[in-house]
């Protein structure tokens, strides 16, 4: 059985416990070039999209890290670019599969990209997995699993009302939270299967 929503929260706080500050500097690097290249007059859509997307990834690993124990190493946050092409193509394909379900109506879409949800953290730990490979095998992990991640997020609603009344500052520790959050649920999901999720790496109409 998953562990409950509250011992995955707690498993955060003690994994952030004396990281938090260093956590929010990643936060704010990672919110600044995504959402500051952005900005950029005429190219900054294609801007936040080559760069910004292999940064997301890294965001995610640095804090997969710091649940495993590791010190936060901000050299992680563009280790992406290490596999530039993996990372972007993958995370392009998931972006794309997302928004065309969205396009159908928001639910569906909603729905997709927590079956997605899994990507990076299986980008990291199997470096021969890409593309339809490594979305497939996500969903594969969160088959009945995706109401549980929704229910985490969900969880997290009373902290992002508080960051609200900080203008905005209090985000740059919630993104840490709950990304950690994320990868104790991975983490806990991973053993729980036991690593033997079947995975049909061919492309289907359910992508």
């Amino acid at each position: 059985m998953l562990k409950l929503n509250s011992e995955l929260r707690a498993q955060a706080r003690e994994a952030l416990r004396g990281k938090w500050p260093m956590a929010a500097v990643a936060a704010l690097i990672y919110s600044v070039i995504a959402g500051g290249l952005s900005a950029i007059p005429v190219i900054g859509g294609l801007c936040s999209l080559f760069v910004g997307l292999p940064v997301a990834y890294g965001f995610a690993i640095v804090m997969l890290g710091v649940f495993k124990g590791k010190e936060i190493d901000f050299g992680v946050l563009f280790e992406g670019f290490q596999d530039y092409g993996r990372i972007f193509v993958t995370k392009l394909l998931q972006g794309i599969y997302t928004a065309l379900w969205m396009l159908l109506l928001v639910v569906p879409g909603i729905i997709k990209h927590y079956s997605y949800a899994m990507t990076d953290y299986i980008l990291k730990e199997d470096p021969e997995m890409k593309n339809n490979a490594a979305i497939e095998k996500s969903m594969a992990m969160m088959e009945n699993n995706k109401m549980k991640l929704f229910m985490l997020d969900l969880s997290f609603i009373g902290w992002a009302i508080l960051s609200l009344f900080t203008f905005g500052i209090g985000f740059f520790f919630l993104q840490p939270y709950v990304q950690v959050a994320h990868a104790a649920f991975y983490e806990d999901l991973k053993a729980q299967q036991g690593g033997n999720v079947e995975v049909n790496v061919e492309v289907n109409v359910e992508i």
